[in-house]
């Protein structure tokens, strides 16, 4: 238990902190090995913040987001991208640096457990699905033609991101 969470007092133990992949030294071994650790944190991260809420929360929904990983993770299409993640949303980029390729739609899972999916960067809905097989399954149908795997981001990639 953390000691440090008061709430957590006469419950059962808070979740241990997951062991991270060193994504950096991935990315130092090439954008391949940057993409494969990066698939692997979001999802212990967001499965310790669902069993930490368990815990603290009892009975309170969360969304599906863990979920939501796990079957993207498995379409080969998606698997080749760079994910992160941000208030319950899955992005994917094809660069595994900042500033990122975001040529893929977002998918956001809601506290209902319903899913939207999102045009990139657009905020235009392209629908709203019941599970995240069917929020994944309208993303590969909607990925640009000739999208490969991730690459690294350069310098010039940063540089022409800032220039006005």
């Amino acid at each position: 238990m953390d000691s440090r969470d008061k709430r957590a007092v006469g419950r059962r133990p808070l979740p241990a902190k997951p062991v991270l992949p060193d994504v950096t030294a991935a990315h130092r071994r090439g954008p391949a090995d940057a993409v494969e650790a990066r698939w692997r944190q979001p999802a212990l991260v967001w499965q310790w913040h669902r069993e930490r809420q368990e815990v603290l929360r009892p009975g309170v929904g969360y969304p599906g987001i863990v979920h939501l990983i796990e079957v993207a993770r498995a379409e080969r299409t998606l698997r080749q991208l760079y994910p992160h993640t941000s208030h319950f949303a899955l992005r994917l980029s094809s660069r595994t640096r900042y500033p990122y390729a975001l040529q893929v739609p977002s998918v956001p899972s809601r506290h209902d457990g319903r899913f939207h999916v999102f045009v990139p960067r657009g905020g235009t809905l392209l629908g709203e699905t019941g599970t995240a097989e069917a929020a994944v399954a309208l993303v590969v149908t909607h990925l640009p033609a000739g999208l490969g795997p991730a690459v690294a981001g350069t310098a010039d990639d940063l540089r022409r991101w800032r220039s006005p």
